[in-house]
């Protein structure tokens, strides 16, 4: 499974950007997909993650602000952010989770640049 992730870029405070990630394979019959996240010198974190049935968790820092949403048919996953702030700035990796009984299968995306400038 190959994830292709695309929409970042240079973006002032206050502004919005979307980020795309389309998964090679088609149909999962469950998996989440989401969005984390690397800032220069820390950890990568979760942003957001939403399974099959449309259910989306978020990070504390982007509530309110960011939407995750994907489209079954087209293996796509979305990240819609808006009001970014500089904190934002980071290197986003989409991710799809496999599950298969008790086990599950991590892929990841190449990542796609966000930096959010004043």
């Amino acid at each position: 499974v190959q994830l292709q992730a695309s929409g970042g870029g240079l973006v002032q405070p206050g502004g919005s950007l979307r980020l795309s990630c389309a998964a090679s394979r088609s149909r999962f019959s469950i998996s989440n997909m989401g969005w984390y996240r690397q800032a220069p010198g820390k950890q990568r974190e979760l942003v957001a993650v939403i399974g099959n049935g449309g259910n989306a968790n978020y990070a504390d820092s982007v509530k309110g602000r960011f939407t995750v949403s994907r489209d079954n048919a087209k293996n796509t996953v979305f990240l819609q952010m808006n009001s970014l702030k500089p904190d934002d700035t980071a290197v986003y990796y989409c991710n799809l989770r496999t599950f298969s009984g008790s086990s599950y299968n991590d892929y990841w995306g190449q990542g796609t640049v966000v930096t959010v400038f004043s």
